[in-house]
């Protein structure tokens, strides 16, 4: 059988009172709001935000002997994805 899904919903709480429907709704005034998130404790970064006194530690690691910079789109790849060489230098696979 056909299910209509635009037709409104008939249920049994339909059929509530005012006063039974008032008991469910929470008290606005029965609990704090929690200032902090307990799932992003350190809080939401905003687009724009100042992060200078941020510091970043990475390890910049030199080009191995198996490895090219391909001049098309500057990625490190390893020699082995070598297409051709051009002019200007090594194009990888993808960019050929």
């Amino acid at each position: 059988m056909a299910t209509d899904y635009d037709a409104p919903r008939k249920t049994d709480d339909d059929s509530e009172s005012i006063e039974a429907l008032k008991e469910r709704v929470p008290d606005k005034l029965s609990g704090a709001v929690d200032v902090e998130d307990a799932d992003n404790p350190s809080g939401f970064e905003l687009p724009g935000a100042d992060l200078s006194d941020l510091e970043l530690d990475v390890v910049v690691l030199p080009p191995q002997e198996d490895e090219f910079t391909c001049v098309s789109c500057f990625l490190v790849k390893h020699r082995s994805q070598v297409d051709h060489e051009d002019s200007v230098g090594l194009i990888c696979r993808d960019c050929a």
